[in-house]
């Protein structure tokens, strides 16, 4: 974390660094935020192409018909990064995240000049996480020894399921041999990768669900990610759902998953993490711990914090709009600052989902903010067996965790 002094309202980030605190201080608004250190951040990077939009996703992807504009989109990411740079002046990046859409799609001399511009406008942690999403399909041997040679250290690939039948209703464009060539190209060229896969398939059984676990485990990747398909808002599945497990099946294949990773010595430790010891994703515990982040790219979000303020930013999502909008200097489409009374249900809603749950001074750390403002809650939360905290940790009981969503909206104000 980067200590900070306060400063008045008004003054410049580089004066921050510098004001006195004793005549800051007289110039603070009563209610107003004061943190005490800033976050750790993380630089999020968005490619929003992919060769086909699956049925599932809402995330902001476009099918590239025809190719996309590498070279310009890398020239637009490079100007974003120069304009936002007044807002992270002199920051740390201590993790990386290259997301999608299906970054893999990109050259290797692509990815390699994205992380040379990285580079040389920000200062990067020794022992900086930099992460890329790949897909089956798009996986060529030579390319991925390139992308680690160029620097990425993490791997996270979305094989979703090693099931041909599955793959299929899922609109994946890579089948169930790919899913395992993708796998093998991963070990020989990472020592640390994420394998994605989801359950609760449209017409999955228990027994293919435990199959496709046991495989995913059977290639003793660090990191898991296992999701419950959800049939998100303005999705092509939302138009027309596929049957899929009912809430008794699933629950039946959330105590297998449980059951299969703990006897694989994988911690469960988000709510669809599972991880091998000291291998837990570092750029999603930022997010889940309430850190700060950049976002460049179409449709990025950012989460800023300075000694007064917390800032939330979102890009334009098309990525032609992007383009155009980064060349004229407006990249960003929305800001606003997080009011202070929702900063305790934004830092909750985040930190509940650890199942190890949060030091207790980490709120005021991260928010500006004393535990007395979600003391009601907290109390109601823990009346209820939802909740476990003592004078260090906060954490969700397991009850809590079955019933997550209550739980963290008992702190929406």
């Amino acid at each position: 974390m980067i200590p900070i002094k306060p400063v008045s309202p008004g003054s410049s980030d580089k004066a921050a660094s510098t004001a006195p605190a004793d005549v800051a201080s007289a110039f603070l608004k009563p209610g107003m935020l004061h943190l005490s250190a800033l976050p750790p951040l993380s630089l999020y990077v968005h490619f929003p192409w992919c060769v086909r939009k699956c049925p599932y996703c809402d995330f902001n992807s476009h099918e590239a018909k025809g190719g996309f504009p590498e070279e310009d989109y890398l020239a637009a990411l490079r100007a974003d990064l120069e304009q936002a740079m007044p807002l992270i002046w002199g920051r740390r990046i201590y993790t990386i995240f290259i997301g999608g859409g299906t970054p893999s799609l990109m050259s290797a001399a692509g990815l390699d000049r994205l992380l040379s511009d990285i580079r040389t406008l920000m200062p990067l942690d020794g022992a900086v996480e930099i992460t890329m999403e790949a897909n089956p399909g798009t996986f060529e041997a030579d390319k991925f020894k390139s992308y680690r040679e160029s620097g990425i250290n993490r791997l996270s690939i979305g094989i979703q399921s090693f099931n041909a039948r599955h793959l299929q209703a899922l609109g994946r464009i890579h089948d169930d041999n790919e899913a395992r060539k993708a796998v093998e190209i991963a070990q020989a060229n990472f020592d640390n990768f994420n394998l994605d896969l989801m359950y609760a398939l449209p017409s999955q059984t228990l027994e293919e669900a435990r199959r496709d676990v046991r495989t995913a485990i059977g290639f003793a990747p660090p990191h898991l990610s296992l999701y419950h398909l959800t049939l998100e808002p303005n999705t092509y599945f939302a138009k027309h759902p596929p049957v899929v497990p009912d809430d008794d099946a699933s629950a039946e294949m959330q105590d297998m998953i449980q059951e299969l990773t703990a006897a694989a010595s994988y911690e469960h430790y988000e709510v669809s993490a599972y991880a091998q010891p000291g291998r837990q994703a570092r750029h999603n515990l930022n997010y889940w711990q309430f850190g700060d982040y950049l976002g460049i790219g179409a449709g990025a979000h950012s989460k800023i914090s300075f000694p007064h303020r917390v800032v939330r930013q979102m890009r334009y999502k098309q990525p032609k709009a992007y383009m155009e909008h980064v060349q004229a200097g407006r990249p960003v489409q929305e800001e606003f600052e997080v009011g202070r009374n929702d900063l305790g249900f934004e830092f909750m809603l985040n930190a509940l989902r650890l199942n190890n749950g949060f030091e207790a001074n980490l709120f005021a750390e991260r928010t500006g903010l004393t535990l007395n403002v979600i003391e009601k809650a907290l109390n109601a939360a823990e009346a209820k067996g939802l909740l476990y905290r003592d004078y260090k940790i906060i954490r969700p009981t397991a009850l809590g965790r079955r019933f997550l969503n209550d739980l963290q909206q008992m702190f929406l104000n």
